[in-house]
Parts: C-alpha cells; sequence; structure tokens
C-alpha cells in the first residue's frame, strides 16, 4: 500500500472538502481571518483562486485521501505559503509531511504568516528551514530562502 504524501492541484470539486476544512474551528483559530465562510463567497474565492496566475492551491494526499492543502501566493520577493491539515488527519505529521514535500520541490523563497498562539504551525515551519523575520500585531513572519 502506498502511503507516500504526493499533491495535486485543487480543482471545484474539492470545493466541499476545503470549505469544510476552513470552517472547522480549530482551523479558524489558527487562520489570520476567523470568520465562518459562507458557501456562495467560498465558491467565488475558489473559482477566482483557481484561475488566478497569482494563487496555487493543492491538495495532499495519502492513498487517494485528501489530508490537507497548500496554498501559495505570489509576493515580488517569492511566494506566501499557507497550509491546512484536515480535522481528521490531525496529530499524525501530516503538516510537517506537507512543508517538507513541498519545500524541496520548491525553488523560490517562501514566506509565512503565523500567529503567535499557533505553535504547532510555528515548529512545522522552523523544521522545513523557515527563520523567523518579525513579529507585527500578535503575528509571526516567516521565510524560507531558496536553496
Amino acid at each position: 500500500m502506498n502511503t507516500e504524501l504526493h499533491f495535486r492541484p485543487a480543482n471545484m470539486n474539492d470545493a466541499d472538502c476545503l470549505l469544510l476544512w476552513r470552517n472547522d474551528r480549530v482551523t479558524r483559530e489558527a487562520s489570520l481571518y476567523t470568520g465562518r465562510v459562507e458557501v456562495a463567497d467560498h465558491l467565488k474565492w475558489l473559482r477566482s483562486a483557481l484561475n488566478s496566475d497569482q494563487k496555487r492551491l493543492y491538495i495532499a494526499e495519502v492513498n487517494h485521501r485528501p489530508v490537507g492543502t497548500i496554498r501559495t501566493d505570489n509576493e515580488e520577493d517569492g511566494l506566501i505559503l499557507s497550509w491546512t491539515v484536515a480535522p481528521k488527519s490531525r496529530g499524525k505529521g501530516i503538516a510537517q509531511k506537507m512543508l517538507k514535500r513541498f519545500v524541496e520541490e520548491c525553488d523560490e523563497t517562501l514566506f509565512a504568516q503565523i500567529k503567535v498562539a499557533n505553535i504547532a504551525s510555528q515548529k512545522v515551519a522552523e523544521r522545513a528551514g523557515f527563520t523567523l523575520q518579525d513579529v507585527k500585531e500578535g503575528v509571526l513572519f516567516y521565510q524560507r530562502s531558496a536553496d
């Protein structure tokens, strides 16, 4: 049985799953925007993201089962990275595996913005080679330079 994590581009068929993950209480608490997202707003955002030259959205899978997502947003100096682990996949090291795999395959400077209270994501980022650059208004700004 193949238990290797792999990424595939997200598509509109992922809408329900992504919205469920996004509106999960733990996910919202860790997000910069903590409000619930309504279905219509989510579908509008997802269509826009999937058609954008400035964003990329990937679904991480293990055994063809979605376990998380990684999104990149283009910045002038690199990519802002954000990630979410599916609620049923938490506590299994998925975030660490996702970030490790992603940075191994990426040759651009990466940035991450993580809330001060989100210790788990801070540890994941630091283990993946991100270093703390700044702190502003309760948000830690991390960077990982291209190899």
